[in-house]
């Protein structure tokens, strides 16, 4: 990037000045106002408008005598045909372009409600380029339907058409490298979030036993709602691993595709959550986080066979969520950091729970304004 401020606009790349009757075909390199007396000041000519020869009369009732006009060589775009390929370029599913693109910038909107996801090392090789740039919203960001999510756009009047090639080149093989599952995965896209069908049980013996008020069920619904889910079942357990295990499997079999479990993942002796989910035929269980609050976090993903009915038809491995203490007394935790994107349908292990820890340290502010914050970025 370079700055251009108090430079002449007749020596800029692309552009120069030509008398006006030698301007018919020629695009003009910026607008041109006109202001009537008490009726009318505004644009009478667009930038990139192709000059014709009614078009001279006009521009001489404006003053004009000479105009600034596009040069642009074969191996050149304007600033707007390279804006459209860049987009192109930069999207995958579940975005579009937000109308025609404007002094070289276009805008990228959701196209549905999800998860906007980044690829960054795509995007950073993008604005290495030179001459073109695009900036995005946080990967992992939930986004609904129309928001702008990010924005690209040639930064010369006249861009080399080799930048533009290499910076689409970089879309394709980013989409190249998702896969045959996802070939339409791009640098830029919106998952879609599936509605989680949510089976909940609230471990401890002081809740079990009715000592202390519980307060995890109205959070942790709330929270399910918020993805237009639903809860199948929330059940309370002592501490006791057979106890647990039995009410998980109950939930499965009335459906869950999603097992919430709370408390009982410290290191204390009676604290036996994460044994009783390791009875389901768990054999990955990822135990602990990089993230504040949220560090004994834990993720394992169950097979569906486990369930018990006959008519179950949905083989997807199920996923468990175990939120510690810590989800009672603070707003926003790793629980919503993770939700998200389990519900898009990764899969979140060690190294996913490891990268949180850049940006994972919550600030307890006074007022959250989750996710207009720094936590998780």
């Amino acid at each position: 990037m370079c700055d251009i401020q108090g430079s002449d606009t007749r020596n800029r790349i692309g552009v120069k000045t030509i008398p006006l009757e030698e301007a018919v075909g020629m695009v003009l390199a910026h607008d041109i106002t006109e202001i009537k007396q008490d009726d009318f000041k505004g644009r009478a000519f667009k930038k990139g408008h192709i000059v014709r020869e009614e078009d001279i009369s006009h521009l001489q009732r404006l003053g004009k005598e000479n105009l600034f006009v596009l040069n642009i060589a074969d191996d050149e775009m304007h600033e707007d045909d390279a804006a459209c390929a860049l987009a192109n370029a930069l999207m995958g599913e579940g975005v579009r372009m937000e109308g025609e693109p404007k002094e070289g910038k276009i805008n990228i909107i959701a196209d549905r409600d999800g998860l906007l996801r980044i690829n960054k090392n795509a995007l950073t090789q993008f604005n290495t380029l030179g001459d073109v740039m695009c900036a995005t919203l946080h990967s992992n960001t939930v986004v609904k339907k129309g928001q702008l999510v990010a924005g690209t756009r040639a930064i010369p009047l006249v861009v080399k058409k080799a930048i533009v090639q290499k910076a689409v080149g970089i879309g394709e093989e980013a989409r190249k490298n998702r896969g045959a599952e996802n070939r339409n995965g791009g640098i830029i896209e919106v998952k879609e979030l599936r509605k989680p069908k949510a089976g909940v049980v609230i471990t401890g013996n002081e809740v079990y036993y009715g000592r202390i008020k519980d307060a995890f069920a109205p959070i942790i619904r709330k929270k399910i709602e918020t993805f237009d889910g639903e809860i199948v079942g929330i059940y309370y357990a002592p501490d006791n691993e057979e106890f647990i295990e039995a009410r998980l499997r109950e939930l499965i079999d009335a459906g869950a595709d999603l097992l919430i479990t709370t408390g009982g993942m410290s290191v204390d002796p009676d604290d036996v959550t994460r044994f009783a989910i390791r009875n389901l035929g768990a054999t990955d269980i990822t135990y602990g986080s990089a993230v504040l609050p949220g560090a004994m976090f834990l993720v394992v993903y169950i097979s569906a066979t486990v369930r018990q009915s006959d008519s179950a038809t949905d083989t997807s491995p199920i996923p468990v969520l175990g939120i510690p203490a810590c989800g009672m007394y603070h707003k926003t935790t790793i629980f919503d950091l993770v939700l998200p994107r389990v519900l898009a349908g990764e899969k979140i292990g060690r190294h996913e729970l490891a990268e949180l820890g850049h940006g994972g340290l919550c600030l307890n502010c006074k007022e959250c304004r989750y996710p207009v914050c720094p936590f998780g970025k």
